[in-house]
């Protein structure tokens, strides 16, 4: 299911109370509980984060510009992109942003088959460049205008270039007008500091991110669970033992090492 947008700011939704009960559940606990709540809470996780790697981009996200102060790109209902000023950010750091205004954000998807992106906007038209570098979102089917590549800036980790088919670039650049707006187009010919931009995201889609959690959760066993799995209660120093092969890789050969040791002990 999709989950609705949040800002800084928002109200969060009340947490049940604990009950004893829920206590005492939690102290007996077992892996696989622990397992589906870490898969829950990354599923509701709606932090903000940056995006380092091509293969990280997907789901709700902010193209953040590089101009001084840090904007990000946007469009309006009538698909006007622009550069919009970002609230939401720490000490200027574009790898602090977050967006304050759904108008700020995309979501980004790979093209079926390919290895192409599509930008949708906030009012369900897809991000386009026409053959004069004009950006808009004002399409909401897909054709070559509409379809981006992503590629990793080089020699500059963690920032990309946002390509079109006609191999131009989105770029950003200080307004010539004192005070005025900086101006986003997708005519750029070449790499340069105006095309180089950041992607912020939200951690819940980050692969890496999810992945870790759900390998953190993998982790967690019960004592419980442990002497069930050996069939006899367990010393500390044995507990420990299992604990750490389980962080390490070689839990079951640690776990055979002991079920053999109880053989020895009741036929000894």
């Amino acid at each position: 299911m999709v989950k609705p947008l949040s800002f800084k700011g928002d109200k969060k939704s009340k947490k049940r109370k604990r009950t004893e009960a829920d206590r005492s559940a939690e102290n007996a606990g077992t892996s696989n509980l622990a397992v589906a709540a870490t898969a829950e809470d990354a599923e509701n996780d709606d932090s903000w984060v940056s995006a380092d790697v091509v293969g990280d981009v997907q789901g709700p996200v902010m193209i953040v510009l590089p101009t001084g102060p840090p904007t990000c790109l946007a469009c309006d209902a009538n698909g006007k992109i622009f550069a919009d000023p970002i609230v939401n950010i720490i000490d200027a750091n574009p790898a602090s942003a977050e967006p304050h205004d759904v108008r700020q954000v995309w979501v980004a998807n790979k093209i079926y088959g390919t290895e192409n992106f599509r930008f949708k906007g906030r009012y369900g038209k897809y991000l386009s460049c026409d053959k004069y570098g004009i950006l808009s979102a004002t399409s909401e089917a897909i054709s070559s205008l509409e379809t981006w590549t992503l590629i990793p800036t080089p020699d500059t980790p963690g920032t990309f270039q946002l390509q079109s088919q006609r191999e131009t670039f989105l770029s950003a650049k200080e307004s010539t007008k004192a005070g005025g707006a900086p101006e986003v187009r997708g005519d750029a010919t070449e790499i340069t500091f105006a095309t180089t931009l950041r992607i912020r995201m939200q951690a819940r889609f980050k692969p890496r991110i999810k992945a870790t959690k759900e390998e953190k959760a993998k982790e967690k066993i019960s004592r419980k669970e442990l002497e069930e799995a050996v069939g006899r209660r367990l010393e500390e120093d044995e507990v420990r033992a299992l604990k750490k092969a389980r962080r390490e890789g070689d839990y079951h050969e640690r776990l055979l090492d002991l079920k053999s040791k109880n053989k020895h002990d009741k036929y000894g």
